[in-house]
């Protein structure tokens, strides 16, 4: 990583962790109570919607509704008439028997009634009358049932509901009074009923004194259904015109449900209609929720806090660890996720989460870094296309420095500038790494670890030569792994990365085809100190310069030796006439001369030849091959007879028709012919034949010599190489008849072959192109062998 990609993952570290903090902050305050109150019981009413079930059958309502008022009178009724519907449902035997209906005062025109009443609760043993909460001289006080009626009761409870900022009734305190002295309505009802024993008191003929105090906020749970308890109208109750058992066993709460009449309260649940809940039917939910084990509270504040700070560091962490896609699916899912959690904890855990917090901090968390991300980017952008335009960038197109501006808009333009500078720079890129294909060295890239990053043509036909095709990703170790340092006999590179920064400059080096290469390792620094940099290695192959140094060695062998021979013995002779004129006779004298100014003569032409045979541009005509082949035979008939060796032909063809340059044919056939002939023992036959190939014509010369071994065939069409020179000291020569031959065909696009075995003999193919394709650039000047 370079210095200025630190400092902006630096900055990028603190913008993060300022958001973390500032973001969890608000988040945490947001998710304290009371806070974004709305958005809570938005979601609260909808777990409570899908926490609800249906009413339990075990609870029935004695509804003082609009057809009982309008039966019996106006509200309030005398209280024998109380006693008269007690006893005709105790007479069922309910479970328990609760009266929402406050008997705060003696009934002041029948006295008597109240002692009606007070019997009938005792004699029914499982009532519950409410208590409730009232301001008298500026101080809380209990409004309790007159003592009567208190006393005779079985339990006391109070029945106030808690309405929430919006004017919705959503929750119950289970104790309230005085030192939380009175337990809720429903909790009454449940010890009444002997369902509930431990937190059952016996408050009915004591008034506590003290602060009013309210514990154990419990959530009402609601039950499903527009009518969901089982409801029977006061006055039918009174008349007994219900079903005789339609109250055995149950939990039975009397209240006023008429118009205008008692408590109304706004519930959180659609599925009441929109119609106003009354408190008697209130008091049956929270009964409901109790006996079904719908236990619902607020969730802890510490908890509510964790739960909202939880996914919101989640979050964070995925917008500075994931790219932008993730990041902002990671967000939705943990959004919904929060959202699936706020509204499932109720039923599954009994809590009731206050989740918007978390919410609004999920949504504000993606655009809020995407700004910062957007704004930073902008601000890169312009250093950027700063420091482009201060560097001057090379203009490989001829177009201008200046981005377009076809976009209004600031990041637009910012773009398009970069965008223009960077197709720039990819045409910059595209011209050197072109460039680099076309160098006519194989050369290759690699990185710090000794691994090779780009290859060029040349170098992937070498890679291909050596047996390790497509180079690109393997260790550079690995595909020269069979070349070896040229004084040392070593292998060049041995595995690790460390090789390359050992290898000096330039070295020279051979590998495993015999090939001499100057290894050229250059390194350089790609601007990331942790890479290493990388390295750049060339091989110049020098194969042919070392075959031409080998060449000139030879022939300057042949200059200062061979043919300094017969001119030193000319003069030797020359000097021996003159001391001695009489000693040599002069015929003699002159058949010496003439031999060594003969031999001179034929091997510089000899030489000569090999030269125009290699170097030279060749001067093509159309020629008959059939006369070429029967000229070199002539030409060979009498040096034949002279090594009493019998030299026939056979020519299997009317004409052969090709292009080519005849003397150099000629004599390259003529060559062939005579080392066969001069091979051949006496009394033996030299074959030389002319054969239709298909596309070639195929001349070939059979003799009866000694063969030649198959390790030393690679030697044989060398300049200088005399193969039998120790068999056969006898027969003279200087090696570059053969190394003419296979000059003369390759130049002509034929190739030469040699079929043998030792001792018996050897067969030379020498393979002519009928068409002129290959055949001109083949006739170019060529490198020698």
């Amino acid at each position: 990583m370079t210095p200025r990609a630190a400092n902006r993952a630096k900055l990028y570290l603190r913008e993060w962790r300022l958001m973390a903090v500032l973001l969890l902050a608000l988040v945490a305050w947001l998710s304290l109570p009371n806070a974004l109150p709305r958005v809570n019981y938005l979601v609260q009413d909808a777990s409570l919607r899908l926490a609800a079930r249906p009413a339990s059958p075990d609870i029935a309502i004695v509804a003082i509704d609009d057809r009982s008022i309008e039966a019996i009178g106006r509200w309030p009724w005398p209280r024998a008439l109380h006693a008269a519907m007690l006893s005709r449902v105790s007479a069922q035997s309910p479970r328990a028997v609760g009266l929402d209906i406050l008997f705060l005062e003696p009934e002041a025109d029948h006295p008597d009634y109240d002692d009606l009443l007070a019997e009938a609760l005792r004699a029914s043993g499982r009532t519950v009358l409410p208590v409730e909460r009232s301001s008298q001289g500026g101080g809380d006080m209990v409004g309790m049932p007159i003592a009567p009626l208190a006393k005779s009761t079985a339990q006391l409870g109070h029945v106030h509901v808690q309405v929430d900022a919006d004017g919705l009734a959503r929750s119950v305190f289970l104790q309230e009074g005085p030192h939380a002295y009175w337990p809720h309505f429903s909790r009454a009802m449940l010890c009444a009923g002997g369902a509930l024993v431990g937190p059952c008191r016996d408050g009915r003929s004591r008034q506590p004194q003290g602060p009013w105090e309210q514990t154990e906020q419990r959530i009402i749970a609601f039950a499903s259904g527009a009518m969901p308890f089982t409801t029977y109208s006061y006055v039918d109750v009174l008349k007994g015109d219900i079903p005789k058992d339609a109250l055995r066993g149950k939990y039975v709460l009397v209240g006023v449900t008429g118009t205008g009449l008692g408590d109304q309260f706004s519930a959180p649940v659609v599925l009441q209609g929109g119609r106003r809940v009354p408190g008697v039917e209130i008091l049956a939910h929270v009964l409901n929720g109790e006996l079904q084990g719908l236990r619902i509270q607020p969730a802890p504040v510490l908890w509510n806090i964790l739960f909202a700070l939880i996914p919101v560091a989640a979050a964070l962490l995925a917008v500075r660890l994931l790219n932008p896609f993730w990041a902002l699916a990671s967000t939705a899912g943990l959004f919904v996720a929060t959202l699936v959690a706020s509204l499932g904890s109720p039923g599954l855990v009994g809590w009731q989460l206050a989740p918007a917090g978390g919410l609004l901090g999920l949504l504000l968390l993606y655009p809020l870094w995407s700004w910062r991300r957007l704004s930073a980017a902008a601000e890169f952008l312009q250093r950027e296309m700063r420091t482009l335009s201060h560097s001057g960038l090379p203009q490989l197109d001829g177009t201008d420095t200046e981005a377009p501006h076809g976009s209004s808009d600031f990041l637009g333009r910012r773009i398009n500038a970069v965008d223009h500078a960077s197709e720039q720079l990819r045409q910059l890129h595209s011209f050197v790494s072109a460039s680099l294909q076309q160098l006519p060295s194989p050369t290759f890239v690699c990185n710090g670890q000794g691994q090779i990053t780009l290859a060029n043509a040349a170098a992937m036909r070498y890679a291909e030569s050596v047996g390790t095709p497509q180079p690109e990703g393997r260790a550079l170790a690995t595909v020269l792994q069979g070349l070896t340092n040229s004084e040392q006999a070593a292998p060049l590179l041995k595995p690790g990365a460390g090789q390359l920064a050992q290898m000096p400059a330039q070295q020279h080096a051979q590998d495993a085809q015999g090939r001499r290469l100057l290894v050229l390792c250059k390194r350089f620094s790609t601007g990331q100190p942790e890479t290493g940099g990388g390295w750049l290695l060339t091989l110049v192959d020098l194969t042919d310069l070392h075959e031409a140094q080998r060449q000139r060695n030879q022939a300057m062998q042949f200059i200062s030796h061979d043919i300094r021979a017969p001119n030193a013995s000319i003069l030797t002779l020359l000097e021996m006439r003159r001391e001695y004129p009489d000693l040599i006779p002069d015929t003699e004298f002159m058949a010496r001369i003439e031999r060594c100014a003969r031999n001179s003569l034929d091997m510089a032409d000899s030489f000569l030849n090999l030269a125009t045979a290699q170097a030279q541009t060749y001067e093509l005509v159309a020629l008959d091959l059939v006369n070429v082949v029967c000229e070199a035979v002539d030409d060979a008939w009498a040096f034949a007879q002279e090594r009493k060796v019998q030299l026939n032909s056979s020519i299997g063809v009317e004409n052969a028709c090709c292009t080519g340059h005849r003397a150099l044919i000629h004599r390259a056939i003529g060559n062939v012919v005579q080392n066969a002939i001069k091979f051949s023992p006496e009394g033996a036959s030299v074959h030389c034949a002319l054969i239709d190939d298909g596309p070639r014509w195929l001349v070939t010369v059979r003799d009866a010599g000694p063969g030649i071994p198959e390790s030393q065939r690679a030697r044989l069409f060398k300049p200088f190489e005399r193969l039998h020179q120790e068999s056969h000291p006898s027969i003279s020569g200087l090696g570059l008849g053969l190394a003419l031959t296979d000059a003369v065909v390759r130049r002509h696009g034929g190739e030469i072959k040699v079929l043998s075995e030792v001792g018996r003999g050897s067969e030379f193919q020498l393979a002519f192109p009928k068409t002129l394709e290959g055949l001109a650039e083949n006739a170019a000047p060529s490198q020698p062998h």
